[in-house]
């Protein structure tokens, strides 16, 4: 009886050794869980039960249990090295085998597949095409799309700004608008008694004389001026200029020219054939406080996108969307002041680098300044961990102990975050480890010494004469 319960313990030392020794091999494997030796003592039975006075019969090794306690995080410079801070494992597949892991070495195939360092793909929840929302619920492979980011003509501009009350109208404005005026007055019945209708008929003439006036490569005339990119169908960049000019107390006029061209004709303000009077423009009105009262939004409308030389691009031109919107603006005596400038259009964009935040979402950024969802990572987690099949590659497959698994978006439920740019570290002990060798050792020696003394009463028993 001795002997076998001396093998017992030498093989349970043995395990136990075996079992810490791996633990010590995989304390620098990223994802690793450690696991612990279970020992249960072992009793002879017989068919009617062992009995109130029953020996013991040794020891046996009832589980090598892993532990999944939270490793150490530690940072990379890999944008797809993922971590998870809590519970949970990643999902992935490879020739429709699912397996688990917590190891986030993870790169990219030749496809764009998300993969590990075994070939498997990550899996999580796709993007609907058309709305570009995730597909809650519709487990796929990820996969980082490279292609470029289509671009999107602008259709609205918002500007906030401030128009100097201070400022009169243009040198160039005055000396037409009183021309044109007294010209006017001097044709009328009693130009030293103007009637009514007179003075609002030389008005109009003087202020469709000052208007003529208006040059864009002659900043004396106008007042102020600012400008913002936008964008065609095709992704080019053209310059939208506004101009303003004085012409009354708490009036002004708005002239737009894209690409120093007038939006209507296309003809450019150096060109000879270049027409103030029939340029684009628009009424900028305030009130005795300098709150804007002209209604908002401005249409632009006859664009047709031109490239350098004044040929059409091909792009489609949003000319019955395209607007501006002063909402906001002031006419006070400070100087002229853009506080802001919003456009909604950009240009085509190609990928510049990938982000996962802490739900999983898998953000491409463009070149464009844009970003697009790609997907979002899901977790697992089960009832029973510990009933997990370990796989190697630190991997592990369900089985009908752990439970099935409960799949959802990381930080949800009781799932763990996700740490985009580094990996989780092993979670063994190298102090605890050392130790238990020492323990280990000494069990095993004891264990030998069991032997080694019931050989030594054996033998004084088979020496009896």
């Amino acid at each position: 009886m001795a002997f076998n319960i001396g093998l017992s313990g030498i093989r349970a030392a043995a395990s136990d050794l075996n079992i810490t020794g791996n633990n010590i091999a995989n304390a620098g494997t990223v994802g690793f869980k450690s696991s612990r030796a279970e020992f249960a003592d072992v009793y002879a039975a017989s068919v009617l039960g062992s009995g109130s006075n029953a020996q013991g019969s040794g020891v046996a090794l009832a589980d090598s249990a892993q532990l999944f306690t939270q490793g150490n995080i530690s940072f990379t410079e890999n944008s797809l090295d993922l971590a998870i801070n809590g519970n949970g494992f990643f999902v992935t597949s490879k020739d429709g085998a699912i397996s688990y892991t917590r190891a986030g070495y993870f790169g990219t195939d030749s496809a764009g597949n998300i993969v590990n360092n075994a070939g498997e793909r990550l899996q999580g929840f796709g993007v609907n095409s058309v709305s570009g929302l995730i597909n809650q619920g519709i487990q796929t492979d990820l996969r980082v799309d490279t292609r470029s980011a289509d671009p999107n003509a602008t259709s609205g501009i918002t500007s906030t700004l401030n128009l100097n009350s201070t400022q009169t109208r243009p040198t160039l404005f005055t000396q037409q608008y009183d021309a044109a005026y007294a010209t006017s007055i001097a044709g009328a019945a009693d130009p030293a008694n103007p009637t009514a209708a007179e003075i609002a008929t030389a008005q109009a003439a003087g202020l469709a004389a000052g208007r003529s006036t208006f040059d864009p490569t002659n900043s004396a005339s106008y007042n102020s001026s600012t400008s913002v990119n936008v964008y065609d169908s095709l992704g080019n960049s053209h310059v939208l200029t506004k101009y303003f000019v004085k012409n009354d107390a708490n009036s002004w006029d708005m002239y737009v020219l894209i690409d120093g061209r007038d939006v209507q004709s296309g003809v450019e303000a150096s060109d000879p054939a270049f027409d103030p009077t029939t340029t684009t423009r628009y009424d900028v009105d305030f009130n005795s406080v300098g709150e804007l009262t002209t209604a908002q939004p401005y249409a632009v409308t006859g664009w047709v996108p031109l490239d350098s030389e004044g040929q059409p691009t091909g792009a489609e031109s949003p000319v019955a969307n395209l607007t501006i919107n002063l909402a906001g603006s002031s006419q006070y005596a400070s100087s002229f002041a853009v506080t802001s400038v919003t456009q909604d259009g950009f240009t085509t964009g190609e990928l510049a680098g990938l982000e996962i935040d802490e739900s999983g979402l898998l953000v491409a950024r463009y070149t464009n300044g844009q970003t697009r969802v790609q997907g979002q990572v899901v977790l697992a987690t089960f009832a029973n961990q510990q009933g997990l099949t370990p796989l190697g590659n630190t991997s592990w497959a369900q089985s009908f102990a752990s439970g099935e698994p409960v799949i959802g978006a990381p930080a949800t439920g009781t799932l763990g975050g996700i740490q985009s740019g580094a990996l989780e570290e092993s979670n063994v002990d190298i102090s605890e480890q050392l130790i238990n060798l020492i323990v280990a050792q000494r069990n095993y020696q004891a264990n030998a010494k069991t032997i080694q003394t019931e050989d030594a009463v054996t033998q004084a028993i088979i020496n009896l004469r």
